[in-house]
């Protein structure tokens, strides 16, 4: 995904899918920049990773799921690295 400044200031739903038709990545993108809470998924529907992306920049919580779903790690990002 290209991650790029825009004009466009309202937010569009954004799903894309893995090669079988289930859903890889859904969140909101303006124009082509992530924004918003965004969820990542594994090919049989469990949750993978989940965050919050401002102008295309990862930041606050970011959490990690194991393959059933739960939760594994919580990886707290600022200005798109992790805080230490």
């Amino acid at each position: 995904m290209k991650v790029m400044t825009t004009k466009m200031t309202k937010p569009q739903k954004f799903v894309k899918h893995h090669k079988d038709g289930s859903i890889w990545a859904k969140g909101e993108v303006i124009g082509d920049t992530p924004t918003g809470y965004w969820e990542w998924f594994r090919k049989d529907g469990t949750r993978m990773r989940s965050g919050y992306f401002e102008d295309g920049i990862q930041v606050g919580k970011w959490t990690t799921y194991d393959k059933k779903g739960l939760i594994y790690k919580v990886t707290d990002m600022k200005s798109g690295t992790k805080n230490k």
